[in-house]
């Protein structure tokens, strides 16, 4: 009988990971301002500029990063690739403090999903909510994590779509977007 129960639990629990997962799936790739979804972002194009809240209250506008390589990764608490990746993306926001701005983009969970995911996993940088998906629609996103790179001029040096393999692959972007 306890059997029976914890089988049944457990399958309802997945149900409802299930259900949360392809929610978010549809909120991160609608357009929400009624207008036509964007074109995939090209290797050149201007990046779209974005503002939005972090997790620490600030307000944050992409442009103002302008000046900056900016890595922008689009991620959520629910995706293994995005949390195997982190700790070479937080390297980057540790190891760059004055030349690289690193942009954690959160798209579609609450900030209390976001804060408690940063507790457990003893990250200490700020993310930004797009609980919406208005930015993750805004660079097209249809799967996480992805990872975009600008150079000092906001345009798009690389995109890396999938898993970050390696601190290499990260560093071989930032250089390129660098122009070194």
């Amino acid at each position: 009988m306890k059997l029976h129960i914890r089988s049944g639990l457990t399958w309802f629990i997945l149900l409802i990971a299930l259900i949360a997962a392809v929610w978010v799936v549809i909120s991160i790739t609608r357009h929400n301002d009624g207008q036509p979804a964007m074109q995939r972002l090209s290797i050149g194009s201007h990046a779209p500029d974005f503002e939005g809240v972090n997790t620490n209250g600030e307000k944050i506008r992409l442009a103002d990063y302008w000046g900056k390589v900016v890595v922008i990764n689009f991620w959520a608490s629910w995706c293994g690739p995005c949390v195997n990746e982190m700790p070479l993306i937080n390297g980057v926001f540790q190891d760059h403090p004055d030349d690289v701005a690193t942009l954690f983009v959160n798209a579609g969970e609450s900030k209390g999903t976001i804060m408690e995911f940063l507790a457990a996993h003893q990250f200490e940088f700020p993310v930004l909510i797009d609980a919406a998906g208005k930015i993750a629609g805004a660079y097209s996103i249809t799967g996480l994590p992805a990872t975009y790179i600008l150079n000092k001029d906001g345009a798009i040096s690389q995109a890396i779509i999938g898993e970050i393999q390696n601190k290499q692959q990260l560093d071989n972007a930032i250089e390129d977007a660098r122009g070194d």
